[in-house]
Formats: structure tokens, C-alpha cells, sequence
């Protein structure tokens, strides 16, 4: 858990850098992501790294949280804003002092468990691992589309594996999650790490793959691209389908971008 925790620190500090120059007006500009503003964006990533932090030092105190979370909540937009309500008020500079400060707590209760310790959240209870791997993945995700506002390219890191690990084995999931009958077949994955290497799921399997960069792989079964405004190649129609409903996050289906809102 060591390792993980401080690539998941790597990742904040990453975000950190595209952040901390900016300015009021830019704290205020509109993301793609469902017109979230870059501080709604901040506000959503420090909000559940606290619910993290309380899952990790205190299940039965997490679980009464959710109940009162979730009393009333009429859908997802509601759950979120609901999340979020009190962190819309701080400033950006108050904003970042109380994410770092969460995350720092997060970070350090999650230290001391093992990989396989089974906590609380929104959904099915997860393992210390999956669940670390979560937060970068939002965290991740939500940099993403503070990047794509500000019109920055990020510099794909090795922390990707831990991503595109988790869009694998959330395969399954993504089906279910809509109502979807299972695939009897698995998809062979073959993806190219930031540094040429490759990253191999499922290499038995021929009939269903998934080739590409593992950057674009994350961006898709993060619901930040469609697979069509990315390099992946698909084959079979397993491999296709799940492309297109891919969903490596919790809670009820969602979908992501239209093909060719990021078109080059």
C-alpha cells in the first residue's frame, strides 16, 4: 500500500502544478464535464477523498454519513451537489487548503491497512487497493477535464496501469450496471505504456481485442473520450460494445462524450 499511496500522492501534485497559477477568473471556467467550473471540479475531488478518509478511520461513522447523504437525494445531480454544498463557498485558496489537507488524511490512513482490508462506500464495499486505485482515477479523470478547459496537454505517467487496470476489471461491471447480459468472452487488451512497453490483459483470448495507447484506453473507460475520438483500435463486437458503455467508476450507468466533441 506504500507504492500505491505515493503514486496517489504524485498524482495530486500533478494537478497541484496545473492549478496553483491560476487565477479567479480561471477557477471559474467551465470544464466539459457536465459544465462543471474547474472549482466545481476541485470541490468534487476534495469532497470524496473526505468520504475516503472517513470510510478508511471510520466504517460505522462512514455508513451513517452516507445515510444522511443519500436522505432525499432525488438522483446522482443531487447526491453530488449535495457532496459539494459547503466547499462551493470557499475560496480557491481555501479550497486547495482543505483538499490537501483531506488528502493528506486519506493518504495516511490507507497506509497503515493491508490491500485487502474490505471498507464501506457509495455501492459495494471495495479492498484498500481497488479503492486507492479509485481516488487516482478520479483524480485522474477530473484533471483531465481541467486540462481539456485550460487546453493543456498532460504528459502520460506509469500511474496509468493502476487506471487502465482497474477499466479492465471493472469489464464486467460495466455491463451489469445497465441492465446488460454478461459476455461469456473476455476482451484481449494490448496497450502502450508512456514508455513503449507493453501492457497485456486477457492474452488468451483473440476473437474480442483492444489495441491502442493506454492513455486513450483510460480516457474511454473513464467516459472522458469516446472511443472514436481515440486511436483504439477495436475488434469483434464484444470488444466494441464495451467501448462504448465502458464505466470504470461507481454508481448508476452514465454516459460519456459524443463522438467528435474532442475530435482533432
Amino acid at each position: 500500500m506504500q507504492d500505491l499511496c505515493i503514486e496517489l500522492v504524485s498524482e495530486h501534485a500533478a494537478l497541484d502544478d496545473i492549478v496553483k497559477g491560476l487565477n479567479q477568473s480561471q477557477w471559474q471556467e467551465k470544464t466539459p464535464f457536465c459544465d462543471w467550473t474547474i472549482h466545481d471540479e476541485i470541490c468534487h475531488i476534495a469532497a470524496f477523498d473526505s468520504k475516503a478518509k472517513l470510510s478508511a478511520t471510520d466504517p460505522d461513522g462512514f455508513q451513517k454519513d452516507m445515510e444522511v447523504m443519500l436522505t432525499g437525494i432525488a438522483d446522482i445531480d443531487d447526491f453530488f451537489e449535495n457532496a459539494v454544498k459547503d466547499m462551493k463557498k470557499l475560496s480557491p485558496k481555501e479550497l486547495m487548503e482543505y483538499w490537501i489537507n483531506v488528502r493528506t488524511g486519506m493518504i495516511k490512513a490507507f497506509s497503515k491497512l493491508d490491500p485487502i482490508d474490505k471498507l464501506p462506500w457509495y455501492g459495494l464495499p471495495m479492498n484498500a487497493k481497488s479503492f486507492l486505485i479509485a481516488r487516482m482515477m478520479e483524480t485522474w479523470a477530473h484533471g483531465q477535464d481541467i486540462a481539456d478547459a485550460l487546453k493543456i496537454k498532460r504528459e502520460p505517467t506509469s500511474r496509468l496501469k493502476h487506471i487502465a487496470h482497474l477499466g479492465v476489471t471493472t469489464f464486467s461491471w460495466s455491463f451489469m450496471n445497465r441492465q446488460l447480459e454478461k459476455p461469456s468472452q473476455k476482451v484481449r487488451i494490448e496497450l502502450k505504456g508512456p514508455e513503449e512497453e507493453a501492457w497485456l490483459w486477457n492474452t488468451d483470448q483473440s476473437e474480442n481485442t483492444i489495441t491502442g495507447t493506454a492513455e486513450d484506453f483510460c480516457l474511454v473507460v473513464a467516459q472522458r473520450r469516446h472511443v472514436d475520438d481515440t486511436e483504439l483500435i477495436t475488434k469483434g463486437d464484444i470488444a466494441r460494445q464495451w467501448m462504448t458503455i465502458a464505466q470504470a467508476f461507481a454508481g448508476p450507468a452514465e454516459n460519456g462524450p459524443e463522438a467528435g466533441k474532442f475530435k482533432d
